[in-house]
C-alpha cells in the first residue's frame, strides 16, 4: 500500500467529522481497491453523513464484497443511509446474492424487510415466493404492497392463490399493487375478483389497475364489468376499459364504446375508436365519422384509421 493511500486511510479514523469526510472523497477519487476493506469498517461510523458517503464510495468501486456489510445497511434507523445502500444495492446484486437477500428476510427488521423485498423484483427468481408469501399476512400494510408486488416480477409463477386474498385488502395501496400482480395470475377467481372491483372499488385508482390486469388478460369473461367501467366517473378508469375493450372485440361493447366517442378525454375518445375499428360493425360508422371534426388531431386520425378497418373488414365479409 502506497503511503498517500495510507495517509487517507489513517485520516479516515481521524475524530474529527470534516477530517473523515475529506479522506472518503479523496479515497472516492483515488479508485484504489486497497481502501475497500477500510471503508467497509468504516460503514460503522456513529455518524450518518460519513456511513452515506462511504456507501457511495463503495457503489463506484462495485467490488462484490461490499455487498453483504450494503446488505447491513438497509436495515439503519436513518433513512437516508437506506436509501442509498438500496440504491447502490439496486445495481450491484444478481442472481448469486438470491440467498444472502432471503437471509435478511428472516432478521425481523421492518427497513432491512421492506427493501429486500424490492431488491427481489431484480432477482427475478422464483425460488423466493415461500419467502415472501409470509409478508402477505405482515401486520404492516407497507411489506404487505412490497410482497405483493415483488411476486409479480418472480419468473414462472403464474399462480398464486394467498395473493387473491390482498385484492380485498383493506389497505387501499395494498389493493393497489394486488391487483396488478393478479393480472399477471392464472389462478381460478382472478377475473372474477377484478371485474368485481373495477365496478364496486371506492378508491378509483383500484378500479384503474383492475382495468388495466384485466387489459392484460384479455379475458372475454370480463366484458361487462369492462363495458360498465367505461361509464365510470373517473377517466383513467374509462381509457384502461376502453383499452382492454380493444383486445377482448365483443359486439356487446358496441353501445358503450360508440357512447364513448363523445367523452370528455380525448384519450378515451381516441381509444374508443381503436377498439371499434377491431369490431368490425358497420354501426359504428356514423358516430366515427362525426369525430372526423373532433378538436384533437389524434382523434381524427385514430377514427379514420377505425373508419377504413371496418370498412375493410365489411369489404372481406362481403367477398366470402
Amino acid at each position: 500500500m502506497d503511503s498517500e493511500l495510507t495517509q487517507w486511510i489513517t485520516l479516515l479514523r481521524s475524530p474529527l467529522l470534516d477530517d473523515r469526510l475529506v479522506a472518503i472523497k479523496t479515497l472516492q477519487h483515488l479508485g484504489d481497491e486497497d481502501a475497500i476493506a477500510p471503508l467497509i469498517d468504516a460503514l460503522q461510523d456513529d455518524d450518518p453523513t460519513v456511513q452515506t458517503l462511504v456507501i457511495t464510495t463503495l457503489w463506484e468501486f462495485a467490488h462484490p464484497s461490499a455487498i453483504p456489510p450494503l446488505l447491513d445497511c438497509l436495515g439503519s434507523p436513518h433513512e437516508a443511509v437506506r436509501n442509498e445502500a438500496l440504491s447502490a444495492l439496486k445495481e450491484l446484486v444478481a442472481t448469486d446474492d438470491l440467498m444472502k437477500l432471503l437471509d435478511v428476510l428472516q432478521t425481523g427488521n421492518f427497513h432491512a424487510q421492506l427493501n429486500v423485498l424490492v431488491l427481489l423484483r431484480k432477482i427475478h427468481d422464483a425460488q423466493a415466493l415461500p419467502f415472501i408469501l409470509p409478508f402477505f399476512e405482515a401486520d404492516n400494510p407497507e411489506l404487505r404492497e412490497a410482497a405483493v408486488t415483488t411476486l409479480r416480477y418472480l419468473n414462472q409463477v403464474v399462480r398464486c392463490e394467498p395473493a387473491l386474498a390482498l385484492a380485498r385488502d383493506p389497505s387501499e395501496t395494498v389493493r393497489r399493487a394486488a391487483v396488478l400482480t393478479l393480472g399477471h395470475l392464472s389462478d381460478e377467481g382472478v377475473v372474477p375478483i377484478l371485474s368485481y372491483l373495477l365496478t364496486e372499488d371506492t378508491d378509483w385508482q383500484v378500479r384503474r389497475n383492475a382495468a388495466q390486469a384485466l387489459d392484460t388478460l384479455a379475458d372475454p369473461a370480463a366484458i361487462a364489468a369492462l363495458v360498465a367501467a367505461v361509464a365510470d366517473p373517473e377517466w383513467q378508469v374509462r381509457k384502461f376499459a376502453v383499452r382492454a375493450l380493444q383486445k377482448v372485440a365483443d359486439s356487446r361493447a358496441l353501445p358503450a364504446l360508440i357512447n364513448a366517442l363523445a367523452d370528455d378525454s380525448s384519450d378515451v375518445r381516441r381509444d374508443a375508436a381503436t377498439a371499434l375499428g377491431h369490431l368490425g360493425q358497420a354501426e359504428a360508422l356514423s358516430a366515427l365519422q362525426q369525430t372526423l371534426n373532433d378538436p384533437d388531431i389524434d382523434v381524427r386520425i385514430f377514427s379514420e384509421r377505425a373508419i377504413a378497418k371496418i370498412n375493410q373488414t365489411l369489404a372481406e365479409a362481403a367477398r366470402g
